[in-house]
């Protein structure tokens, strides 16, 4: 029998609850930091009596809920993206679908963009994949290694019609990769869906949070080297750490509450109830 944790960590607090093999419940709420979750864990069997001050952590269950993407795009602390699109085409997502709260306002705010810099490139295709304007490797590698010589690390591809024709979305990829980007998201990867604007603000949001996610599950799965660990997803539901990102973890903590609410709800045969955070 081994102890199992479920963590929920916020912008402040992280609130942590183990159960002892014996069933028994313990907590722990630790300001949250990078590593909130382990101190927390740390606390809860050092108080237990299973573990001894400074030794390593044993193997555990652990689930996460957490705030850290819900945050980071709130206050926009994500990383560096280079945005690569369709010649001509490098503006549709600051264009977006043009809806706003006032429809006569004439000083419209909206958020900053998400990319860091956004390049249009050659090589595009028709909607049943005929080859409309050559792929230019050439371009494509320049473009690729003067936005890595200014710091930038993570690239965001987006190109029309890659849902179903992905070839173009793929060279620009492997050409990212060999020039030693540290995170690259294709959006027929992340998601292949129809629609060059959803795709693409996904396929960003990805690249802006997934590299600071995973350097988060990096340090957990470090100090829990033997523990299998599982975190919330905006869907409510829980997925390995090795899958875990950006676009699926902004409503991580906030699913994380609903879920708990219900179960709840329906431990107390109550059909109808409001949950507050």
């Amino acid at each position: 029998m081994t102890w199992d944790f479920a963590i929920d960590r916020g912008g402040t607090f992280t609130d942590c609850i183990g159960v002892a093999p014996d069933g028994a419940l313990h907590i722990a709420k630790p300001l949250s930091s990078d590593t909130a979750a382990i101190e927390g864990i740390r606390t809860i069997l050092e108080r237990a009596g299973a573990l001894e001050a400074g030794a390593a952590l044993p193997a555990c269950r652990v689930r996460i809920g957490t705030t850290v993407a819900t945050n980071a795009l709130l206050e926009r602390r994500g990383a560096d993206v280079l945005l690569v699109a369709n010649r001509g085409l490098g503006d549709v997502l600051e264009i977006g679908t043009q809806e706003r709260p006032e429809l006569f306002d004439l000083a419209v705010r909206k958020p900053e963009p998400l990319p860091r810099r956004v390049v249009e490139l050659p090589g595009r295709v028709a909607v049943d994949g005929a080859v409309v304007e050559d792929f230019d490797a050439a371009a494509v590698h320049a473009a690729l290694s003067d936005a890595r010589a200014s710091g930038i690390n993570s690239v965001a591809i987006n190109l029309i019609h890659a849902y179903a024709h992905p070839d173009f979305e793929r060279r620009v990829r492997d050409l990212a990769a060999a020039l030693g980007f540290a995170h690259v998201s294709v959006s027929h990867e992340v998601s292949g869906e129809l629609g060059l604007l959803a795709r693409g603000e996904t396929t960003v949001v990805d690249a802006y949070l997934t590299p600071m996610l995973q350097a988060h599950v990096d340090a957990l799965a470090e100090a829990l080297p033997a523990s299998p660990l599982r975190f919330m997803q905006s869907s409510g539901g829980l997925t390995e750490a090795v899958r875990f990102r950006g676009p699926n973890a902004l409503l991580s903590g906030p699913a994380g509450g609903v879920v708990g609410a219900a179960r709840v709800a329906a431990t107390a045969d109550c059909e109808r109830a409001l949950g507050f955070d």
